[in-house]
């Protein structure tokens, strides 16, 4: 079949929700993807707000950290307006604060900070030994031999069309209701060619880094972010980028939840490419809250 009868592929899709569309100085419309999901994918959310403050940013400076609050659920069948303020130029670091608006009020905000590159120490601590990518299973692999008799949950989060390919280390998580120690580790890469273009990148990288790592926090309890009796929703999220990387391969995203309480749980990952050099660091606390018994 040719792309014209198929339609466009999920990272196509992915890329056009990031390219949003400029509406007045310093402020951007972005529309979702129709999914059928509920609400909008936070990843999506950050990527589109990063997106509009790196637009706003002149000359060779790129982000180096971010920093947000998911207030309200994003609906994705009406637009998200994003507000831009220049909070600082300086020689070195450019400072942006974006607040996201649906139906008059702020859903998230998020403030970055962006660096002109220069020199200077140079360390970071080593990739975990994990299997690679090519000797676990693919997709395809995982609907045939586990989907059959999954939860309606997993199976709808499996068969959906995704611009972000996953391949966990480890499914026991999936599948059973056993106390695991609370971390794991997964293989993403795109799906699609991502452009040569940094904007572009960094908006990726930060569309993936939400994907996978509330439900870590999980894994000490024995149940997964599918339970219909959890409530669970991400409450921030922080990233700070430490190196480039063009995202042509896999990445090991390795993830660990060094607490939850008070209905809150805490994760923190790494982004590795698969000769171990670190892209990236994430820290998400999201609600993590049995619903009240109807």
């Amino acid at each position: 079949m040719t792309r014209e009868t198929t339609g466009p592929s999920a990272m196509e899709r992915l890329l056009a929700t990031l390219d949003l569309e400029p509406i007045e100085v310093d402020i951007f419309r972005g529309r979702s993807p129709q999914a059928g999901w509920q609400r909008v994918f936070g990843g999506q959310v950050i990527g589109q707000a990063l997106m509009a403050a790196q637009r706003t940013i002149e000359g060779e400076r790129f982000v180096h950290s971010l920093h947000a609050y998911f207030m309200r659920p994003g609906d994705p069948s009406v637009p998200i307006i994003y507000q831009v303020e220049r909070i600082r130029d300086g020689s070195s670091f450019n400072t942006r604060r974006v607040v996201a608006i649906q139906h008059g009020r702020a859903i998230f905000a998020l403030s970055a900070s962006f660096q002109l590159e220069e020199p200077g120490f140079d360390h970071q601590i080593a990739m975990p030994g994990v299997a690679m990518p090519e000797a676990l299973l693919g997709e395809q692999q995982i609907k045939e031999q586990y989907l059959a008799h999954a939860p309606e949950a997993i199976r709808k989060y499996w068969q959906r069309e995704r611009p972000i390919e996953i391949r966990p280390v480890s499914l026991t998580h999936y599948f059973s209701d056993r106390k695991l120690d609370p971390r794991q580790d997964v293989w993403v890469r795109a799906t699609g060619p991502v452009p040569d273009d940094r904007l572009y990148q960094a908006a990726v990288l930060a569309y993936l880094s939400d994907m996978t790592l509330l439900d870590t926090a999980l894994y000490a309890h024995g149940t997964s972010i599918f339970d219909q009796n959890l409530q669970v929703a991400s409450l921030d999220h922080s990233m700070w980028f430490h190196r480039p990387c063009k995202l042509e391969d896999w990445l090991l995203y390795t993830q660990d939840s060094p607490s939850a309480s008070g209905a809150r749980g805490l994760t923190r990952g790494s982004l590795f490419t698969r000769t171990g050099v670190l892209i990236a660091s994430v820290a998400q606390e999201g609600l993590i809250r049995k619903k009240a018994n109807e």
